[in-house]
């Protein structure tokens, strides 16, 4: 076991979780000032289920929200990420792990979160990758069943993390922020447009007390990250 687990993380090393391979770099201190300004943000322990999304894709949602969970686990948290992206997921490539099995296995009352979620080996991280693909995910999202299962999560980890659709091209991301207590948004300087962002904010009316700030991408290619305020 402790081989295999040896082998994952040198695995995880050559792809996109710079707060596990590089600790010490500029990054991965920006996500531990994204972490601590969670921290004392409105979302506490009984508020603990935050969406990760952005206005379109390729904004590196997935990418912060993968480094985020790391980081929040060497805090010595109990971190859940979930891949609630069920159009386009891209959690299990981070992590390089598989994707047979995942949260559209638990809602299709198919398996438990027990026996599908991965123990990533970095501090209390587990990761629920979207699992298959379904023809229908914006009605799957909508089952009562995925608000049970938050619930239930809720009461087993100290943070839940979803990463989530693009918020401005389904509607299955509205849904989860209504079932989440937190929102991060995602920018990417070199991409998202003045009136995309506009866009994301006016879609988000109905839960804007939700929004807890904006991580901006200022280089796409070192992903420079920090937290603002909220700009929009």
């Amino acid at each position: 076991m402790a081989i295999q687990k040896l082998k994952y993380k040198d695995r995880v090393k050559k792809r996109n979780l710079v707060a596990y391979s590089s600790p010490d770099s500029l990054i991965s201190e920006q996500f531990r000032t994204i972490r601590t300004n969670i921290k004392f943000s409105s979302v506490s322990k009984e508020r603990n289920i935050i969406m990760i999304t952005s206005p379109t894709t390729a904004e590196g949602k997935s990418t912060t929200a993968a480094n985020l969970a790391v980081s929040m686990a060497q805090n010595k948290e109990k971190v859940l990420l979930i891949d609630g992206n069920l159009r386009s997921p891209a959690i299990h490539s981070i992590f390089k792990v598989s994707n047979k099995e995942g949260l559209t296995n638990i809602l299709s009352g198919l398996s438990t979160l027990e026996n599908t979620l991965f123990r990533s080996g970095i501090g209390e991280l587990d990761v629920l990758t979207s699992g298959p693909i379904p023809f229908n995910p914006g009605e799957i999202i909508g089952l009562p069943a995925m608000q049970e299962f938050l619930i239930q999560c809720e009461e087993n980890y100290d943070i839940v993390l979803i990463d989530s659709p693009s918020i401005l091209e389904v509607t299955d991301t509205k849904i989860l922020a209504d079932y989440c207590h937190g929102i991060i948004l995602v920018f990417n300087s070199g991409k998202t447009e003045l009136k995309k962002a506009v866009a994301t904010k006016r879609v988000l009316q109905f839960v804007e007390d939700k929004i807890i700030g904006v991580i901006l991408n200022e280089n796409p290619e070192t992903r420079i990250t920090k937290l603002l305020k909220k700009i929009l």
